[in-house]
């Protein structure tokens, strides 16, 4: 039979060359994300960048660390603390002491991350002068890089200054020093410092005082800005790269075992002549075996070839595209190829599983019958495992939207899910294809002529053919609809939360990331007819379970102005209850009963016992929670919601707010600020789905046009008949033609039904979440999809048949199989 399996590997080259690049491209995808997905779990050493000529860094505690019994429970603290006075006394008499400060700066004509410092810390880079003269007065600056020459005023947010020097860019942050006094003046709040003194000593004195680091050496890079970007660009490297390679990788064995499987169906009265002339039905599996373990080892040594070739060229994209930091680059790792191809090998035997059964299970009449009718295409595996898969799909969304709706609304969930009806809907596609071709070739088979018929009744003869043709339609129809539409929708819940919410006639918010300063409030309470609510940004703590320390966002506001301007979703309790000595918390956390106490930890680690006193439906997950500016030390003001009294004068208001932040913040409508504030999806989501969309739509599409050739070939002497009963060379081609685009359009339609269910989903999570909104499908994404598909089909079918027609019918109705 090996030799019987060689032999038909030459006679039948089209299907096994098919078979061959659907195989080798599904491995190269699962290798090339399995070594970018490698590659992103270590990231490079990085030294200290600000401080990297600095003797010794004293940092006041930037961390809460809570003990529990399965350890300690650490979190960033949303306002670091200052190095204690009495700790800075005893430095100071170790040696000299340089408080170090930064803080945003808007310059005309500057780059648009404009940091300030004093000149003394600029030393410890190094910064040296390359022209001019250190700052001296209090108008005076020194500038980073080549954006200002010396002697040049600089419009600032923090007044006008004049530029006396400048020093070379060191490539990690655009800098602007102030002297010392003026730094203090805009940044009076200083979470570390440097020390010019032995290290010993200087450790000796910061002993008692909690939560305070002396850093040397490396460790003095935790002084810089951001010093976790490195770690969290992995993070979301890993998120990026673990949903694409989830999502190829699915795409890939997808596509692969639908067209082994398609491959060893098409050869129905192949295996019946070799029954007809003895061969057992165990003989017929282990030639079909032999010829896919030929086609997998070849097709998935090629795959890892390639993979190795793809895989610096999207470590290039996802750098040139600032998805992934400058140093990223593919490592030298093994085991993603071994994943890979033994994936492939595995992928292409477990897909002529169930064909090769039925391939020895072929009579030795088949090889007689001339009739090509696909006939008991659902077997009792695509009925189990179909069935299975639905009835697990439909089980666990009525349990989630039961029990926790909000997890259907995580990205892992929607990601996933989608994959689970994929699946079962192929299996199930043989009883739903007939039905469904006859209903979308209804109207063309009224038309006069016979080709509407014809169209009809070849797809719904054809069930294999147009299920393995429509597979790879349904997969990049139903991963667009579901990943885009799910996005979207999501996108507008969070839109219409913040517009039920928002009830203020005007929103001020400033200009940068820092904030409004205490004299910026003060002006705008000036303003008259204005009443103001300033709220600012912070965060608090809590321990659940004993074990779980969990940071939930937080905004600070007086209660009886946030009850005026906001509209928050209250499902218990009254905002205007709350107080210094209460907090207004969701109903994610474990205690949310109004008059309960509970233990939090405040934005700079302070611990406090606060009661409930309103409680906010969960919604989309953006409802944080909500304490009085005394409970949020060190946090600056960074939305004033303004309503207009009454008898003032709406647009004389406006005016007096836009004079009060003098060009240092943005002035809007209710209307103007939901429009401004609409969420959208984080670019890294965003372009990490469109990679994953791309790369699934491009091997679809290969694959689309692979089983096209694959089936139109073996249909010559069907097109051969055709011409011999008198239809021309062109209308044979525009049947082909025909059936391709019927086959697209069921593989769309079965795909926007695996979409709307999905999305369906989403819709009524938000719904037993209170939140109300429409469902948003991407159609023109999926128009383009199919559009892009059907051009391809099109093509991918006229193409061989083409060829095929320009011999003789009479010679090609006697061709040999």
């Amino acid at each position: 039979m090996l030799s019987i399996a060689l032999r038909t590997l030459r006679t039948r080259w089209i299907t096994f060359v098919g078979s061959f690049v659907a195989l080798s491209l599904g491995v190269a995808l699962i290798a090339v994300m399995g070594l970018a997905l490698a590659s992103s779990l270590d990231a490079p050493g990085r030294g200290p960048e600000r401080f990297a000529a600095a003797p010794v860094v004293v940092k006041g505690a930037d961390e809460l660390r809570v003990p529990t019994r399965i350890g300690d429970r650490v979190e960033k603290l949303a306002e670091p603390r200052a190095v204690p006075d009495p700790l800075v006394v005893k430095l100071r008499e170790l040696g000299r002491v340089i408080e170090d400060r930064s803080f945003a700066v808007r310059a005309e004509g500057g780059p648009g991350d404009l940091v300030g410092h004093p000149w003394s810390t600029a030393a410890f880079a190094p910064y040296r002068i390359s022209e001019g003269h250190a700052p001296r007065a209090a108008d005076e600056v020194v500038v980073g890089g080549d954006w200002a020459a010396v002697g040049q005023r600089i419009a600032t947010d923090r007044g006008t200054v004049r530029v006396t020097g400048t020093v070379t860019g060191l490539g990690f942050e655009d800098a602007l020093f102030f002297t010392d006094a003026r730094a203090a003046r805009l940044s009076p709040h200083s979470v570390q410092l440097v020390v010019d003194a032995d290290a010993d000593a200087v450790r000796r004195a910061a002993q008692g005082s909690p939560g305070v680091r002396v850093l040397t050496g490396d460790d003095r890079r935790l002084a810089d800005a951001d010093p976790d970007r490195d770690n969290e660009a992995l993070v979301a490297m890993n998120a990026m790269f673990g949903t694409a390679a989830g999502v190829t990788g699915f795409v890939s064995v997808f596509v692969v075992a639908s067209t082994f499987a398609f491959a060893v169906a098409q050869r129905r009265r192949e295996f019946g002549l070799l029954r007809t002339a003895g061969a057992t039905p165990g003989q017929i599996r282990r030639m079909v075996f032999a010829e896919a373990l030929l086609v997998g080892v070849l097709a998935s040594a090629a795959g890892c070839v390639l993979g190795s070739y793809g895989a610096p060229r999207l470590a290039r994209w996802v750098v040139d595209s600032e998805l992934a930091p400058s140093w990223f680059t593919i490592g030298d790792y093994t085991w993603p190829y071994h994943m890979a191809f033994w994936t492939g090998l595995l992928v292409a035997l477990c897909g002529v599983v169930a064909a090769s059964w039925r391939a020895g299970r072929t009579g030795p009449a088949q090889a007689l019958r001339e009739a090509s009718v696909d006939t008991r295409t659902m077997t009792w595996g695509r009925w189990l495992f179909g069935g299975g898969l639905l009835l697990a799909a439909v089980v666990t969304l009525a349990m989630a939207l039961s029990t926790e709706p909000g997890e259907l609304l995580h990205r892992k969930t929607y990601v996933s899910r989608p994959m689970l009806l994929i699946t079962a809907v192929a299996l199930l596609a043989p009883v739903l294809v007939r039905p469904l071709t006859r209903l979308i070739a209804w109207l063309p088979a009224q038309l006069p002529g016979a080709g509407g018929m014809l169209v009809r009744e070849n797809a719904a003869a054809g069930i294999r053919r147009t299920s393995a043709i429509a597979a790879p339609v349904l997969v990049t129809v139903a991963l667009a609809g579901s990943l885009l539409g799910a996005t979207a929708t999501l996108n507008e819940a969070k839109a219409t939360e913040t517009r039920d919410q928002a009830t203020a006639d005007y929103v001020v918010s400033p200009a940068g990331p820092a904030g409004f300063d205490a004299a910026t409030v003060e002006r705008l309470r000036k303003v008259e007819g204005a009443e103001v609510s300033a709220t600012s940004a912070s965060a608090v703590y809590v321990l659940e379970d004993g074990v779980a320390l969990i940071k939930s966002e937080a905004r600070a506001a007086d209660p009886a102005m946030l009850a005026r301007t906001t509209r928050l979703p209250i499902a218990a309790g009254r905002v205007a209850d709350l107080g210094d000595d209460s907090i207004i918390v969701n109903e994610e956390w474990a205690r949310h009963t109004v008059g309960q106490r509970v233990d939090v930890w405040l934005g700079d680690g302070t611990k406090k016992s606060l009661r409930i006193a309103a409680v906010m439906r969960t919604g989309t997950g953006n409802n944080g929670v909500y304490v009085t500016p005394r409970n949020a030390p060190g946090a600056s003001v960074d939305r004033v919601d303004v309503l207009v009294a009454d008898g003032a004068d709406a647009t004389a208001v406006a005016e007096g707010l836009r004079a009060a932040v003098a060009g240092g913040g943005q002035v809007r409508s209710e209307e103007q600020w939901v429009r401004a504030s609409y969420p959208e999806t984080n670019r890294t989501t965003r372009l990490g789905f469109l990679l994953v969309l791309g790369i699934a739509l491009l091997y679809t599409g290969i694959a689309l046009a692979n089983t096209l050739v694959m089936a139109t070939s073996d249909r010559v002497r069907d097109l051969a008949v055709l011409r011999l009963a008198g239809a021309t060379k062109w209308q044979v081609l525009r049947l082909v033609g025909a059936e391709a685009l019927m086959v697209v359009a069921v593989g769309g339609v079965l795909g926007l039904l695996v979409a709307a269910l999905n999305l369906l989903g989403i819709w009524s999570a938000l719904g037993m979440l209170k939140v109300w909104t429409s469902i948003e499908v991407p159609w023109s994404t999926l128009g383009a999809t199919v559009g892009a598909c059907a051009v391809l089909a099109v093509v991918s079918a006229m193409t061989p048949a083409w060829f095929s027609l320009r011999r003789r019918a009479v010679e090609l109705a006697g061709m040999r199989e």
